[in-house]
């Protein structure tokens, strides 16, 4: 058998194979689905931390602009869904377009300093925005609850009733919500990497003044994905709410959380469609398969951080562009996929009958 073994892009191999994946997928969420409702829920977080990782691929992976801060966007969409509920008694489900808006404004205001300063002093901004995100919730404590939290009801997080679940079942509602959500977004993301705009990213990484050169406009570009970024992770903040239904300033949005979003996406692969779920996977599993492997006098915390240190340094030594990156290198030895260009071929073979012709209306005349 030859390898590697090379489809090209559209064709009906092509598409039958997306078919199969696909139905393994949705086999594998209805298997998932069915499982303890703490297993459930433990899937469900790995759901939302990877929409959140995807929204800082974009700005981190693809683009070049390095986030330390983006559990404020996380919190910030988080907070507008608990306090449009609680406060204004809306839907949950209507409360996640204003967050996304005004988490893709914030973003785009932060994205400015990225016009001027880039690399770590970039990321120093990130920083700040993060450690000034629960001061501010703190601040605010009429709107926010302060440092006691926001706690939304139970009952105002029940799933609708077109959704088909009743109210004992929120977590699988929210396990699907979370699946479907995240399966758009990394959709979406696909086709915004593949297009134009994808392309001037990519260029914004590798070499602004290139890009700039190229007709690239790289502010426009800087700010917008840095706005596109900080919307998908206050998407996953929206869901986030719904999920814990306990919202608190020293919880769930310090630094540690950055921290967190930063090494899911070392170790699934920056700049890489999947690596968002694989790291997610990392982020919230590894904690707690090591909660049973604790000495006595060694804190769970301790020595999940060990373990998070141990697993970087492998990935970056073994596998530098991260597990999915590194799998895909491998995979690409057995299966290829190339986009054909019917186009070019067909203007190259139109252009050489056209020469064809001349030569004969040539020797004719001769």
């Amino acid at each position: 058998m030859r390898t590697p073994i090379v489809l090209a892009r559209g064709s009906w191999p092509h598409r039958a194979a997306l078919l199969v994946l696909a139905g393994l997928v949705i086999l594998a969420l209805l298997w998932a689905s069915g499982l303890a409702q703490f297993r459930v829920s433990q899937l469900t977080s790995v759901f939302i931390y990877a929409i959140a990782i995807s929204g800082l691929n974009l700005a981190t992976g693809y683009t070049g602009l390095l986030s330390i801060g983006h559990s404020a966007f996380f919190g910030l969409g988080a907070y507008t869904t608990g306090i449009l509920v609680m406060r204004y008694n809306l839907d949950p489900l209507s409360t996640i377009l204003p967050a996304v808006l005004l988490c893709f404004v914030v973003g785009f205001v932060i994205g400015l300093p990225a016009l001027r300063i880039r690399g770590l002093y970039l990321a120093l901004v990130t920083l700040a925005v993060g450690v000034a995100f629960p001061e501010l919730v703190r601040r605010f404590e009429s709107l926010t609850g302060g440092a006691r939290g926001l706690v939304i009801r139970r009952r105002l997080l029940n799933p609708p009733p077109w959704s088909g679940f009743g109210p004992g079942e929120r977590a699988e509602w929210l396990f699907w919500l979370s699946a479907v959500t995240l399966g758009a977004v990394l959709l979406l993301v696909h086709l915004l990497v593949r297009s134009r705009a994808g392309l001037a990213m990519v260029a914004t990484r590798d070499n602004e003044i290139a890009a700039a050169a190229s007709g690239v406009r790289v502010a426009a570009v800087k700010t917008t994905v840095f706005g596109l970024s900080g919307a998908v992770t206050g998407l996953a903040g929206c869901l986030f709410a719904m999920y814990l239904a306990a919202l608190s300033p020293d919880g769930s949005f310090t630094l540690l959380k950055s921290i967190e979003f930063i090494t899911g996406l070392v170790i699934g692969g920056a700049a890489t469609r999947l690596g968002p779920l694989v790291g997610a996977f990392a982020v919230v599993y590894i904690p707690y398969l090591t909660a049973n492997l604790n000495p006595a006098n060694v804190s769970q915390g301790q020595l999940s951080g060990v373990l998070f240190g141990v697993v970087l340094i492998l990935i970056i030594f073994l596998m530098p562009d991260g597990i999915v990156g590194g799998l895909s290198r491998l995979s690409g030895r057995l299966l290829q996929v190339h986009t054909p260009t019917p186009l070019v071929q067909e203007e190259n073979h139109e252009a050489s009958t056209v020469s064809d012709s001349r030569d004969l209306t040539a020797r004719g005349v001769q």
